[in-house]
């Protein structure tokens, strides 16, 4: 029948890249804002892309075996999309789950089957009957040596987001190609944020191997919006992390400056500032990460080189899983 999809993997990609006509005019912003809007993904988030293209490479592989069990360590949309292909696929699922996730991400994954893993387990010092809620923040994430060490105990299957090679492949095939096509190959700057930084860093090599001339900006959370020691119950733009200004021991494979040309740190407070004026001049209900990108988009868009350019600007979830969040709890 034509038309009909079989799979939840038919789902994934081909998201629509919308101009912010209204938007631009409320911001006084020179530019046009193209914004990938990639919570049409089947799990609500951009990290679908590259949750299905690894478990397909570990398939293919053979590193994934028929009833295997998959691990990852994540702050929810990388998890959640694994354990949706996953439970399509008849895997386990478990994850380490990163500080500042959501209740609605945690609860989305039980949901999955998704079994809340943290450092203790990886360790190997608590029992199954001593877990806590797995709502609650654990005293400290694993590292990814601990989560690799528990792999190789238990026979799992490490994902690793932040090393594997299939998730900016992703982008590459993927995401770049649909705004380019959909821009009418007219993309002047590309604006992302970065968790692993698979999403920005694929995008932007094709974007690039298009328009050798593309500007790349990353989008950052500011020093005054970042977990620390110091600051241990700060509001987080969760799943996004620093490359710029950062220890290089520190950073991920692909979370790295070298792909971008400048960036932007963008308080928490102003990526709830801006999701509430994008609610209310477009009707987008914006997650943390992609407001924050947006509010990013506006400050480079409102300068004057920049007037009549194309800005493409990758949003990557909605503000569904952040309902319990101060972002929106302030508006009940």
């Amino acid at each position: 029948m034509a038309g009909v999809v079989h799979s939840i993997d038919e789902l994934v990609g081909h998201t629509p890249l919308m101009e912010l006509d209204r938007f631009e005019r409320q911001q006084h912003c020179g530019a046009h804002i193209l914004a990938k809007l990639e919570f049409f993904n089947p799990t609500g988030s951009v990290k679908d892309r590259a949750a299905l293209a690894m478990i397909q490479a570990a398939e293919q592989s053979g590193a994934l075996k028929p009833g295997g069990t998959i691990v990852e360590q994540t702050s929810g949309n990388t998890g959640i999309g694994l354990a949706a292909f996953a439970a399509a696929r008849d895997y386990r699922m478990e994850i380490f789950l990163e500080r500042g996730a959501s209740l609605e991400r945690r609860l989305i994954l039980q949901a999955y089957g998704a079994r809340l893993l943290d450092y203790k387990d990886a360790i190997g010092l608590r029992p199954e009957a001593e877990r806590s809620h797995p709502w609650q923040e654990p005293e400290r994430e694993a590292t990814l040596a601990e989560i690799a060490a528990y792999c190789r105990r238990t026979g799992a299957y490490f994902n690793n987001q932040a090393a594997n090679p299939a998730n900016p492949e992703a982008h590459f095939r993927t995401t770049g190609p649909e705004i380019w096509q959909d821009a009418g190959g007219n993309v002047d700057v590309l604006v992302c944020m970065a968790g692993t930084g698979g999403t920005g860093s694929g995008t932007a090599r094709y974007l690039r191997s298009r328009n050798p001339g593309l500007r790349v900006v990353l989008v950052q959370p500011h020093p005054d919006s970042r977990l620390t020691p110091e600051h241990p119950d700060v509001q987080i733009i969760d799943g996004v992390l620093p490359a710029y200004g950062v220890p290089e021991e520190e950073l991920s494979e692909y979370l790295t400056p070298d792909w971008s040309d400048e960036y932007i740190n963008v308080r928490t407070a102003e990526a709830y500032a801006t999701a509430h004026d994008v609610l209310h001049t477009e009707g987008l209900f914006l997650g943390t990460s992609a407001a924050a990108a947006l509010h990013a988009a506006v400050q480079v868009g409102q300068r004057a080189e920049y007037a009549g350019k194309s800005i493409a600007v990758i949003l990557p979830d909605n503000g569904m899983k952040y309902l319990s969040t101060p972002m929106y709890q302030q508006t009940l």
